[in-house]
């Protein structure tokens, strides 16, 4: 009886470790299959789209506050419009070339009102300068050669400068002249005339959608420091 009793317990042993070992090879097969069949061809998928999913959502939401302040923007933008054209600052005209031509109508509008008829102050040159953009404050430039009197420099120097919009005077450079002719004159004119030289220039409007440039140590030194706030 004994020996039956331990017979059949090892049997029992012997099929209860060949059914956990069965168990363990079904458990490896369904680990190989899902690793080699499914992870590959559905799981992975499945986790882009979803990662995908996420990111469109957070797209849409970034979008939905973004056209939520679309009103705030345009009053804003709106606002620094009408600032920017009320300042008096800046040259009025939208373009280089045509703020070129405003600069030397303005020139001749003061040399004529210095000395009408030109009668002791006439200009000999006016020439634009080609200005590279640095910054968002672009500068348009115009070098002027005038020979006048002390007395008529003087006058067309601080019209120009004191006028709206605003004007710079750099690089100045007067000389004394003897018997100094004046364009239109039959003859020289009386002693103590001046040769002036000197760059005549503004800023243009900068475009507020422009993202502002970052201040360069290399700016000119006649301009003023900070154009927006000078100007």
């Amino acid at each position: 009886m004994a020996l039956n009793a331990t017979g059949s317990r090892l049997r029992q042993l012997t099929a209860d470790r060949e059914r956990w070992l069965a168990l363990g090879l079904l458990v490896a097969a369904l680990g190989i299959a899902y690793a080699v069949l499914i992870h590959p061809w559905w799981t992975v998928p499945m986790m882009e789209a979803d990662d995908t999913l996420h990111g469109l959502q957070e797209r849409e939401l970034r979008q939905r506050m973004e056209l939520q302040q679309a009103p705030q923007v345009a009053q804003l933008l709106q606002r620094v419009r009408q600032q920017q054209s009320s300042r008096p600052g800046f040259l009025p005209e939208a373009t280089a070339e045509l703020a070129t031509a405003g600069l030397v109508q303005r020139l001749e509008t003061v040399v004529q009102q210095a000395s009408p008829g030109n009668r002791s102050c006439g200009i000999v040159n006016r020439s634009p300068l080609a200005e590279p953009r640095r910054d968002r404050y672009a500068r348009v430039v115009v070098q002027v050669r005038l020979r006048c009197g002390a007395p008529e420099t003087a006058a067309v120097l601080h019209s120009l400068e004191s006028g709206s919009p605003r004007l710079f005077v750099g690089n100045l450079n007067l000389l004394s002249t003897r018997g100094y002719f004046v364009p239109g004159s039959a003859g020289p004119a009386n002693d103590g005339g001046l040769d002036v030289s000197f760059d005549l220039y503004g800023y243009l409007r900068p475009n507020p959608s422009a993202a502002p440039a970052n201040a360069r140590g290399g700016n000119n030194a006649n301009a003023p420091a900070g154009a927006a706030d000078a100007l």
